[in-house]
């Protein structure tokens, strides 16, 4: 995966852009470009499948808030038999006007939710807890790269079992937010 991302996923930027965190970095990870091929697609589905067997996690759906998560959570619904979801930062005003799409959750489930690159883990908090609403349980998050230490805090506050494929260590790469934990 190392590989895979800093390849086909990653460029030092001579100017700092912003986060969506707010937060700004010379470091560009975008996890959608790294994963575009199907193969590398597939070993990233199959890295996180394999990260929760080796934890003893069961899980029955996996997704995460979009577009971050959407890709990721298609092909581990494929290569692991589960079911994906999508959440919305909003509900949609049409339709059936639903913040969760896709698998209709319910309190029987265990989730893994995702997403790609995160700096303090807002957007994997903001999709627990619209998991939370529906009564599923998130069994564990996983995020591509994590630029810094602030996503592990909040997930370890939230009592939510957290593991990123890698990291800014990993990577080689500043990292984002300071010493946060």
């Amino acid at each position: 995966m190392l590989e895979l991302v800093s390849q086909k996923g990653y460029e030092r930027r001579t100017e700092p852009f912003q986060l969506s965190s707010g937060q700004w970095s010379n470091d560009y990870i975008d996890g959608k470009r790294a994963l575009a091929d199907g193969k590398d697609l597939l070993l990233a589905a199959k890295c996180v499948i394999a990260l929760a067997r080796e934890r003893g996690i069961e899980f029955d759906a996996v997704g995460g808030l979009t577009m971050g998560a959407d890709h990721l959570s298609h092909a581990i619904a494929v290569a692991g038999g589960k079911r994906w979801f999508s959440v919305r930062k909003e509900a949609k005003g049409h339709g059936r006007q639903r913040l969760i799409e896709g698998a209709d959750l319910s309190a029987s489930d265990r989730v893994v939710v995702l997403d790609d690159v995160v700096t303090t883990g807002k957007s994997v908090l903001q999709a627990i807890d619209a998991i939370d609403d529906v009564g599923a349980t998130t069994v564990l998050a996983v995020t591509l790269v994590d630029r810094g230490r602030a996503a592990r805090a909040a997930m370890e506050a939230r009592g939510t079992p957290y593991e990123p494929l890698l990291t800014f260590q990993d990577l080689g790469i500043e990292q984002v937010g300071g010493d946060s934990g």
